[in-house]
């Protein structure tokens, strides 16, 4: 099974077992995050998509860690009126390990966890 999910204002393609780079959460390492914002779940050929979102899917990750990306060099320059600005940036991310995407049916009223299937 297949999601497409939103975190950090950017849409990713995520089946069990992937390995993901998104914006800083406030998770630590080694915590468990889940996301609701699945915007579809695809399933072989049956595609259910949301407006905006699929109500009862759910996206279980590992934290595995928060670091900083490799540094990007911002360099201003005005030819012949002598400014120069040099800036350096390491933006923030937290590297997820996927460890579910399911469909969560409801039975008389309570929650209960579709068995998770991956993708091969």
């Amino acid at each position: 099974m297949t999601a497409i999910l939103q975190t950090g204002g950017k849409q990713y393609r995520v089946s069990e077992g992937d390995t993901l780079y998104v914006e800083k959460l406030p998770d630590e390492a080694g915590s468990e995050a889940s996301f609701k914002t699945v915007l579809a779940l695809i399933d072989g050929d049956s595609v259910e998509t949301g407006s905006p979102y699929v109500n009862n899917a759910l996206v279980t990750a590992q934290v595995v860690k928060s670091a900083r990306a490799k540094k990007v060099i911002v360099y201003k320059m005005k030819p012949k009126k002598n400014y120069r600005r040099k800036q350096g940036h390491r933006q923030p991310y937290t590297q997820l390990k996927i460890t579910g995407v399911e469909r969560i049916v409801m039975k008389g009223g309570k929650k209960k966890s579709s068995a998770k299937e991956s993708e091969g």
